[in-house]
């Protein structure tokens, strides 16, 4: 139970670690802005739990990019959220 306890910890730690390099673009830059595709999709999947909790408490954060280049954007934020289902036996 303690091995489990220290490595939610670190997946806490990790996560929360990681979400720093989330991308924020104000409103006025997306037209200016390159479109951003599968990999951003995926790891914008992959840190929305802890931008749903940053944006519950700042404005300017949000879950989803609204700059993306459509189906493929879309297919890895599926993917990347998908890394926190796990398969439990």
């Amino acid at each position: 139970m303690e091995k489990r306890k220290n490595i939610l910890l670190l997946l806490l730690i990790m996560s929360l670690l990681l979400s720093g390099c989330a991308d924020s673009v104000s409103y006025e830059l997306l037209e200016q802005r390159e479109p951003v595709g599968f990999w951003y999709g995926i790891w914008h999947g992959f840190i929305t739990p802890i931008a749903f909790i940053c944006s519950l408490f700042m404005d300017n954060v949000s879950i989803y990019a609204v700059y993306n280049n459509g189906g493929w954007y879309d297919f890895g934020y599926l993917l990347g959220m998908g890394g926190f289902i796990g398969c439990n036996k």
